[in-house]
């Protein structure tokens, strides 16, 4: 069982939405953070949002800042991406990733899944 699996991708219209699901199987405490990453190919994979899973706080990148909501279930255990005014920029492989406190490096993450695509055309 992986895990942390993220579900939700896939093809959309620059200006349209998309919701990502990030669902959990390894425990997850209060000071646990799940964080959302994003790689573009050649690129290195970089910070998009996270949510403190005990105290809900959350952290944006400026780049999805306002268009960009992370949210959690703590029932289901799953972490949400909600994803609106999506722009070609925003094209990528997304992950979800647990790290033990806020950090927006991928280094500091000791849990990912294994991703999911979007892809924004205009």
């Amino acid at each position: 069982q992986v895990p942390l699996m993220e579900t939700g991708g896939g093809s959309v219209l620059a200006g349209g939405s998309l919701r990502l699901s990030c669902t959990a199987s390894l425990s997850l405490f209060s000071s646990h953070l799940i964080g959302w990453f994003r790689q573009a190919p050649g690129k290195e994979r970089e910070f998009v949002a996270a949510i403190r899973w005990g105290s809900g706080r959350t952290y944006y990148s400026d780049s999805v800042k306002g268009r960009f909501t992370v949210s959690k279930d703590s029932a289901k255990k799953t972490i949400y991406l909600q994803m609106n005014s999506l722009d070609i920029e925003d094209t990528g492989k997304y992950y979800c990733g647990r790290a033990n406190g806020y950090d927006t490096s991928p280094r500091a993450y000791t849990y990912w899944g294994q991703g999911t695509q979007v892809v924004v055309s205009s």
